[in-house]
């Protein structure tokens, strides 16, 4: 099942931010607590990190696109999901 990467509270009368740098791509592999996007206001730079271990599994906002607080930006799925062959190609085995 999917973790959503959601905007975090940015601090008192903050209520939107910029997507400033993705410093990993969809597909990566990333470990609890490794930064995964940094995002910018006009008040504080904020670091995102992940909650769980896995893979970026898909980048619902990209760099420079304004986002708000509590909008899923991103979805990580654990690594096992990520590697799992489609149901068609394990059907296919001899």
């Amino acid at each position: 099942m999917p973790v959503e990467i959601r905007v975090p509270q940015l601090g008192e009368s903050v209520v939107d931010a910029v997507v400033g740098t993705w410093l990993k791509k969809e597909g990566d592999p990333v470990q609890v607590g490794e930064t995964l996007v940094e995002l910018e206001t006009d008040k504080v730079n904020v670091e995102i990190t992940a909650e769980q271990s896995g893979v970026l599994a898909q980048i619902l906002k990209p760099e420079g696109e304004t986002v708000a607080v509590g909008e899923v930006i991103g979805a990580i799925v654990e690594a096992e999901a990520a590697a799992a062959p489609a149901p068609a190609a394990a059907a296919e085995a001899p």
